[in-house]
């Protein structure tokens, strides 16, 4: 029991603790994934998206949003010089890049002072999420856009073969894999060149992650499905009906 009824959008683990954002700035924490506590976000704008990297908790949302927290608790309001809604974020590299509407993209090296990027994404579709793996910044968003980075600074178009939306991605077993509308999976050894997976569902895919040895899919109708090669997919019974947003994997 969450102890909330707000809309639930992003996940991340670190620091012995579980964290959980989403709308009207809802934070919640814990440290088994069975007893939750509310925590004081200071703002009243729905958080897209929350990771843990680099010793730090970052939470991003509408309105140019960004949080940061070093265990969960306690958030520090950050100025991100963009007013545009922000979806992804994630470090790598020794910098910091969260994305968002328009084709927004912002880099940092200490999550304090932002740069941006938005040029160099060479697009206005709105960024849903970015990832760091292998070396690269990925960035996933609507109408198949993908975009890739070694520094967050200059942003590479990537060919997805596809028109659909792609909400969610992620990086396991040496193979990128991104998930979107009408049960899209698209894979890649490197991140350049994508192949599209049969999924075995028209329900929108909308988030993906990697652990112990399995790739999970989550998306709308309470839709799940696990892979060991991100190739052939099984679906899986989850009880509910509701949309699934997120996925994520604890050790």
């Amino acid at each position: 029991t969450s102890g909330t009824t707000e809309y639930l959008r992003g996940g991340a683990y670190g620091n012995s603790t579980l964290v959980v954002v989403g709308a009207s700035g809802t934070i919640l924490t814990s440290s088994d994934g069975t007893t939750w506590t509310s925590r004081t976000s200071g703002t009243s704008n729905l958080l897209g998206n929350v990771t843990y990297r680099n010793s730090t908790f970052m939470a991003i949302g509408n309105s140019g949003t960004i949080l940061t927290s070093s265990d969960g608790t306690t958030w520090t309001s950050k100025t991100s010089g963009t007013t545009k809604n922000l979806w992804g974020v994630t470090y790598g590299n020794s910098t910091w890049v969260a994305n968002g509407d328009n084709g927004t993209i912002i880099s940092s090296s200490d999550g304090t002072s932002w740069d941006n990027r938005t040029s160099a994404s060479g697009t206005t579709e709105e960024f849903n999420e970015v990832i760091y793996e292998n070396s690269t910044f990925v960035a996933f968003g609507n109408s198949g856009t993908i975009r890739t980075s070694s520094d967050g600074t200059t942003w590479d178009n990537r060919t997805s073969g596809t028109s659909n939306n792609l909400p969610g991605g992620t990086y396991g077993n040496s193979i990128f894999v991104t998930v979107g509308n009408s049960g899209t999976i698209l894979t890649s050894s490197d991140a350049t060149t994508w192949t599209s997976k049969t999924s075995g569902t028209s329900n929108k895919l909308r988030g993906v992650t990697y652990g112990n040895g399995t790739f999970v899919a989550v998306g709308n109708s309470g839709t799940i499905l696990t892979s060991s090669d991100a190739t052939t997919w099984t679906s899986r019974t989850s009880g509910t009906s509701l949309n699934f947003r997120r996925v994520f994997y604890k050790e």
